[in-house]
Parts: C-alpha cells; structure tokens; sequence
C-alpha cells in the first residue's frame, strides 16, 4: 500500500472517530458507563487474583474448612483455585434463578440501578471484612468478584442493545469498548498506586465510587433506549418482560445463534482458563506475597488492556463496518492457536504471559465487540435472558470443568496443558465459524443509521 493510500486511510479512521463523538449523543454516556464500570472492577481485579495465587490458605479459606481438610488427608492451598472455582459456580447456579426472577418482575428503569446498587453495598460490606480481618474474606471476595465481573458487564451490553441499533453499534461498539478499556487500564494502575498507602481495604471504597456513576449513566441514557423502542416498533423495556425465570435456558437450547455462542464461549473459557492456571502456578512460585503478586497481575493487566485500547481504535470499527463480525470472530481463535503452539515448542515464562496478554486483548477488543454487535438483533428476551445464561451459567461451569482439567492434565507436564489449550483454540475457532453462520439467519442490519434523539415526554 502507497504512503498516500495510508494517509488517506488513517484520515478516514480519524473521520470516523469525529463523526461517532459528535453526531452519537448517548456515546458520551456509554463510554463514561463502561470506563467506570471496567475502572472499578479493575481496581479490584488484581486483590482477587492475589488471593486466588496465595499459598496461604489461611489468608482465603475458613479455618473450619481447612481443618476439615486436613483431617480427610489434604492441603486446601494445594486446591486453591479448583476450589475457589467451585464455590463460585455453585453461587452462578444459585443466582442465574434470582437474576431470571428479576428480570421476569422489574421494568429496565428499576432493574438496572438495582443491580448495581447491591453490589456497591456489597463492597461496603467487604471493607468491613477486610478491615476486621475476617476468616474466609479472602474466598467470599473472589466468589464475589467474579460473579460481579459477570453480571454487571452483561447488564451493560445487554442496555447497550437496548439503546443503539445493528448499524449504530458497528459504528460506536469499537469506541465504547475502547472507553472501557480506558477504565480497564486505569484501575490496575490505582491499585499499584493505593495498595500501599490506602490497603487493600479502603481500595474497595474506590471502586464503590465508580460503580455510583455507573447508576448516574444508567438514568440518563434512558431516554435514548426508549426513543430507540419507540422508533422501531419494539417491545418497551419500561415494562416487565415477564416470563419463567429458567427462559434464559430453553432459549440458548433453542435458537442457533445463542447455542453458537455458547459453544465458543465454552472452547474460549476453557483456553483462557488452563493459560490462567499456569499464570498462578508461576506467580505462586516467584512473587510469594499477597502485594508482590497483586503487583505482578496488576502490570499484565496493564499490558493486556494498553493493547486491547490501541486495537479497538485502530482497527475493530473499521473491520465490523468493512467486513462484518466474522474476522473479528474468527482472529483470536487463530490467534490463541498459534500461540499455545508457540508455547508447546518453547514453554518460557515470559511467552505465557505474552500470550496471555494476547488472548485477552483480543478477546475484549474483537470478540466481544462483534458478539454483542449480534445481540442488537436480538429480542429483549435474548438479550437478558439468554445472553445471561451464556454470560455466566456457561462461563462459569466452563472455568469450574477446565479448572479440574488442568489439575489432570498438569500431572503430565507443562507441554500437556499447551496441548490441551491448544485443542481447545481449535474448538473455539471452529464455535466462532457457527456463529458466523448461525447469524445470517438473524434480522439484517438497516440501511441507514437514524439518529435517535431523547424525547423528554417519553423519559418521564
């Protein structure tokens, strides 16, 4: 390509990005929700990862717990991770009923500043924990956390289809993404900065404050949902949606794209988690102290999310726009692929890490964009519904078998577990094509993208 050809190239990505931050009102109000919501979960991110890489199990289980252990033969801190994995499968499975119910009960106008309001109390109630010092936090937190992470982010993308159409959300997902990010990098960097002066404890407020401006953007960007609803003859979300609370379930049996993305989900979940396993065994031999390993995941973290932001601004609107959502579908499966075979012919604990940053850039920076690109021709009940089973039932009964795999697979050898994420690449690739396929059969996009201005009568 000629140097004039990539001025002009770079000039139309530019273009494009003025275009997007000037004529689409509410994605100012989106990517203030997702920095602040990714911000405060990152905040917490790498105090989770350090308890689950402790080799103290006294610092995350109940002493009754590990005393029971013992006594059957057993050392918890030998199963710290398959255990922390089980206990938060098993609380998912609890709540994806109490979520269905929810959904089922409230209007979109109380459910969302619901959600988000238990979990800030939540968090208040973590900082008491950790400040008394209590038995146990360390495993309670990382249940919570990862639940969290879960649920507050598919209640995101599952109002960013309420608000903007198939058109619109290829020209603005790649920018929203990139404002999560955004937060995504910041929050690791609080940590490393707070740790030390505030403690672990008080940097559980910090995160509170974000999430409390996450609930200021769910209300002003209602309006432009019901403007949306209001325009294309949809069904409102002001109302209930009714139904069972197991919907979600029958609904990712039922309709192909759903079930396709839950195929990959499980293939990507399960690469993601074997890498992560070999990522905590390294950390629990080389960084032993919860503020050493809190540093270490906190700078993965930052190189995970500095490259996801570069590639969300630079190239994943220009490829959903130019070539719809299968390359950005299909490029981190290959991705992944390469690099555990990289792995298996070289298994240096640099390239696990370089991997690992990797897998989950473009995971969050092609993927995920393109697969919540899909939801918005999705109906309402798709959306909350069985995007939440896939969202959470799924991916964490995927993280909760993988994470018991690697305990198998491990016992023959490091070259194992690459080979084993290395099958499980393929399996995602091959979920990824499905989707592609299993799409064409939704509604198509419009022709034009409306403008979708807030009617104030309608807000009221």
């Amino acid at each position: 390509m000629s140097a004039r050809a990539c001025a002009r190239t770079r000039s139309a990505r530019m273009s494009g990005l003025r275009k997007a931050l000037t004529s689409t009102p509410p994605l100012w109000w989106s990517l203030l929700y997702f920095f602040c919501l990714l911000c405060g979960y990152y905040v917490l991110r790498p105090v989770r990862d350090a308890m689950g890489a402790s080799a103290d199990a006294a610092t995350v289980f109940p002493h009754a717990w590990i005393d029971w252990a013992r006594g059957h033969g057993w050392e918890l801190k030998d199963f710290v991770l398959q255990v922390l994995f089980t206990c938060t499968f098993v609380a998912m499975l609890a709540l994806q009923p109490v979520y269905g119910a929810l959904v089922a009960r409230f209007p979109r106008r109380a459910l969302l500043p619901m959600v988000y309001g238990v979990f800030i109390l939540c968090l208040f109630g973590f900082h008491w924990a950790f400040h008394a010092q209590l038995p146990g936090r360390g495993m309670v937190f990382f249940v919570w956390t990862a639940i969290f992470n879960l649920f507050a982010v598919t209640v995101f993308w599952s109002y960013m289809a309420d608000v903007f159409d198939d058109r619109q959300a290829r020209r603005v997902y790649g920018y929203i993404g990139a404002g999560g990010t955004a937060g995504a990098v910041l929050g690791p960097m609080l940590t490393q900065w707070l740790v030390q002066p505030l403690g672990v404890a008080n940097l559980l407020l910090v995160s509170a404050a974000f999430l409390s401006v996450c609930v200021l953007c769910v209300v002003r960007l209602r309006p432009w949902a019901i403007a949306r609803e209001r325009a294309q003859g949809l069904v409102s979300g002001e109302g209930a949606m009714g139904g069972s609370v197991w919907a979600g379930l029958r609904l990712v049996w039922q309709r192909p794209a759903l079930r396709a993305m839950a195929i990959t989900l499980f293939f990507s979940v399960g690469a993601a988690t074997l890498l992560y396993n070999q990522q905590s065994a390294i950390a629990r031999e080389f960084y032993p102290s919860a503020e050493a390993a809190t540093r270490y995941f906190a700078r993965i973290d930052s190189a995970v999310n500095l490259l996801a932001i570069l590639t969300q601004l630079l190239l994943t609107r220009w490829l959903l726009n130019r070539y719809g959502v299968a390359p950005a579908l299909l490029m981190p499966g290959l991705i992944l692929l390469l690099g555990f075979a990289a792995l298996m012919a070289s298994p240096l604990p640099m390239m696990v890490a370089v991997v690992q940053v990797l897998q989950r850039s473009s995971e969050f920076a092609l993927s995920k964009p393109a697969r919540e690109t899909l939801y918005t021709r999705m109906d309402r009940p798709s959306r909350y519904k069985g995007k939440a089973v896939i969202d959470t039932a799924v991916f964490r009964g995927t993280d909760l078998a993988f994470v018991w795999i690697h305990k198998a697979v491990a016992l023959l050898g490091t070259q194992a577990v690459f080979a084993a994420g290395a099958l499980a690449a393929a399996g995602m690739t091959a979920g990824a094509w499905s989707i592609v396929r299993a799409q064409r059969g939704l509604p198509g996009a419009t022709d034009s993208v409306p403008s979708i201005e807030p009617n104030p009568r309608g807000a009221a």
